[in-house]
């Protein structure tokens, strides 16, 4: 129930690292001295970037000053969600983190963007993001109780996938540096998306270090570089949303689990007191006992709560809305990162990379031109 509620906060793992792999290069090498010596000459025609000619005179080889790429993303994540408050219609918001339990929950997005980008200074490059994306999660979680031993069972279990769309912008930077074919790029962006199921869109921002190195082919500008690196993510905390019940949970055969549920609570409710009125006066100031008893009391009465709403807003399920507030982080920042860029000329280039290790899996693939601006 409350665990598809989190399905919105997934969807902000729409995060998207889109690095060109493009870079002001540091001509070296008594083979390369012709193309040293002619870049020291020759008058660099383009507006950008700011103090191209003085450094293309000083032997660096510039890229086109201007930019545009098309990319495809594909990312499976996990997250962890905390302080989780779900409420009906409106109603009060109950915190359920000590009777939820997520098992096996994952989010699948892929996406299409677009990148313009241009190179403000020889050494950096400064990006916008815009795209379209469509995501799946699949949840499954559950609500668990304790028994007078303190033994925890779950009472109501919930499974569900559902579907969103979203709208994302950004912006980003690229500051890197080049030399003799070898390069380092700092890709740092931060990026807003829109999600209908959210109260506002969803921040992330983005950091990923690569360190690479370009082969020549003997067609001028002709290359393929490689890479490897990382990819750190960061999420806005809190998250605030609205869903209709019946895009929240699967309504056939949820009244009949939430009426066991509620038996369940009661029972072990039952048990609790019978435990306790059967401790002696010097047994029930035993902390150890206080805190059992505590804990039972507050968990049975919090899963009663929770049940006992959700059966009032099952009754006009139709109409019936589901509110929450969470707070969530991906369970790992960083995963590796290893990618490949192909350039057909100093105009067109062919990128992929690929995310692995941790709990995060991503592909990229992407189309870029470039021109002088």
């Amino acid at each position: 129930m409350k665990c598809n509620t989190l399905l919105s906060a997934f969807l902000l793992f729409f995060s998207i690292q889109i690095f060109g792999q493009v870079y002001t290069d540091k001509i070296v090498g008594e083979k390369n001295q012709e193309l040293k010596d002619s870049l020291k000459v020759e008058k660099y025609p383009y507006a950008l970037p700011i103090w191209g000619e003085k450094v293309a005179q000083k032997g660096y080889k510039l890229p086109y000053s201007a930019g545009l790429s098309v990319n495809y993303f594909w990312q499976e994540s996990d997250i962890i969600i905390n302080s989780l408050e779900v409420g009906f219609n409106n109603g009060p918001l109950y915190n359920l983190d000590e009777i939820i339990r997520f098992d096996k929950s994952s989010v699948v997005a892929s996406s299409v963007t677009i990148r313009p980008d241009v190179w403000l200074l020889p050494f950096l490059n400064v990006y916008g993001i815009f795209g379209k994306a469509n995501t799946a999660t699949k949840i499954n979680a559950g609500v668990w109780i304790p028994d007078a031993d303190n033994n925890w069972s779950e009472v109501v279990s919930f499974k569900t996938q559902q579907h969103f769309n979203a709208t994302t912008f950004g912006i980003g930077m690229t500051p890197t540096i080049g030399i003799g074919g070898g390069w380092l790029a700092l890709d740092m962006n931060m990026a807003w998306t829109d999600i209908s199921a959210l109260d506002k869109p969803a921040f992330s921002y983005i950091f990923g270090p690569r360190l690479g190195k370009t082969f020549k082919f003997h067609k001028e500008d002709q290359n393929i570089a490689v890479w490897v690196g990382g990819f750190r993510v960061h999420i806005s905390g809190d998250t605030n949303g609205n869903l209709a019940l019946s895009d929240v949970i699967p309504l056939e055969g949820a009244q009949e689990k939430v009426d066991n549920g509620l038996a369940k609570v009661s029972e072990n409710q039952t048990k609790v007191d019978n435990w306790w009125g059967a401790l002696t006066p010097t047994q029930q100031k035993n902390p150890a006992n206080i805190a059992k008893h505590n804990t039972a009391n507050r968990a049975l009465e919090s899963a009663g709560n929770i049940l006992t709403t959700l059966d009032g807003a099952l009754s006009t399920a139709g109409s019936s809305t589901v509110q929450y507030s969470l707070q969530k982080a991906p369970k790992d920042m960083w995963n590796f990162i290893v990618g490949t860029q192909f350039q057909y000329n100093k105009h067109f280039m062919l990128r992929l990379e690929t995310g692995f290790l941790g709990s995060r899996t991503q592909v990229l693939c992407g189309l870029q031109y470039r021109f002088g601006l």
